[in-house]
């Protein structure tokens, strides 16, 4: 004889089960939905942050280049303050830097690419990259390296000139030699496929980089002396 009731208490566990793998199902969809909207959202206001970034770089190329260099000198030296093991931040060492990237990095190279490109006016191709990469490595490369040298040893650290002095033409050599092995790569790059307006923001973002790729190259030979 059929007995529903017998029928219902063995189908009562299934229907639980179904009804709680979709509620399950429906939570992850609602959950996958949410997170896809994020990314949407996110996306959407770093499209726009960036549209609005260009527009200010088109209307105001030193001032946008200059703050885009400070910022970056200053993130770089926040994680080169972690990296070299400061719990707690410089605040006078990072404006200091920062003061750099934007009163001198970013103006600096501005101009510079301006005048790289009223010297080789009209004229393209590997040659004239080479020949703009090799100015540039002679020139402005080791005057940058001495000059960031020297204001970090008497501006940021505030020694005396003459420790300054001594430590400059003890560690100079050695640090444009490393340059030359990195720098003349990214000088490539940046001349042949960066145009005008991006190449401050470009090397800007690679000196930060390099920055805190030798912070922490000095901090793993600190870490093998001990």
């Amino acid at each position: 004889m059929f007995n529903e009731g017998h029928v219902h208490l063995h189908l009562s566990p299934l229907l639980l089960a179904l009804s709680s793998n979709g509620r399950i199902s429906n939570q992850r969809k609602h959950r996958e939905r949410l997170l896809l909207d994020f990314d949407r959202d996110m996306s959407d206001r770093v499209q726009e942050a960036w549209r609005k970034y260009l527009i200010q770089l088109q209307a105001h190329p030193l001032r946008t280049k200059a703050i885009t260099a400070g910022v970056l000198a200053g993130c770089s030296d926040v994680i080169a303050q972690k990296i070299s093991g400061i719990k707690k931040l410089q605040l006078r060492r990072l404006l200091l830097i920062v003061l750099y990237g934007f009163a001198y990095g970013g103006p600096f190279g501005h101009f510079l690419h301006k005048l790289m490109d009223i010297i080789f006016k009209g004229k393209k191709g590997n040659r004239t990259v080479a020949m703009k990469v090799l100015l540039e490595q002679l020139t402005t490369s080791p005057w940058n390296n001495m000059f960031f040298m020297m204001y970090y040893g008497l501006v940021v650290e505030g020694r005396s000139w003459s420790l300054v002095k001594n430590k400059v033409r003890r560690d100079y050599p050695s640090v444009q030699l490393t340059a030359w092995k990195f720098w003349p790569i990214v000088g490539w790059v940046n001349y042949q496929y960066m145009p005008l307006q991006f190449r401050v923001l470009f090397h800007s973002f690679v000196a930060s980089c390099w920055a805190i790729f030798l912070n922490l190259k000095a901090r793993s030979v600190a870490i093998k002396k001990a």
